[in-house]
């Protein structure tokens, strides 16, 4: 029962730290007039955010890079060769053997390519919902974890 107790407060913290950020987000494409302020990956981000903030995969860099370069990588071979088994393959390879050599790995953004190629995204896309929404995420994780938790959030930046 006390392991349950242990578990259950960071869960119940990690929660609410998602659930905030999200309808954040949310709310924010209410109000500029259904401009897309959320994509599906970055309710996984939310868990390693919110949940492992220590980790390397939840630090800004990896949040904001690991994102902009997987949605960059889509829209290119998007663009290139359309949408192919192998195109998706070939994105989704290339998007993580970017993150991996630029040390900006984020396992979330590996559904990039395939959201960008799937849903005929352009770069517009890259701009706003990918980079605004990381960049909002990360502010939000910096508030809630700093202020809110009173804890050491990012352990680094680049």
């Amino acid at each position: 029962m006390n392991e349950l107790m242990l578990r259950t407060r960071p869960a119940l913290i990690a929660g609410i730290g998602a659930a905030l950020c999200v309808s954040l987000l949310a709310s924010m494409e209410t109000l500029n007039n259904g401009v897309i302020w959320l994509m599906a990956p970055f309710g996984a981000t939310m868990v390693i955010l919110f949940g492992l903030p220590d980790s390397p995969l939840a630090q800004p860099r990896n949040i904001v890079a690991g994102h902009l370069l997987t949605t960059v990588v889509g829209v290119i071979v998007l663009n290139l060769f359309g949408v192919e088994p192998w195109s998706l393959g070939l994105a989704v390879g290339f998007a993580v053997m970017l993150m991996l050599a630029t040390d900006t790995t984020h396992p979330p953004a590996g559904a990039n390519p395939l959201l960008v190629m799937l849903t005929g995204q352009g770069w517009d896309f890259v701009v706003n919902p990918v980079l605004i929404g990381t960049l909002l995420i990360v502010g939000f994780g910096v508030l809630y974890h700093r202020v809110l938790l009173k804890r050491a959030y990012p352990k680094r930046w680049l």
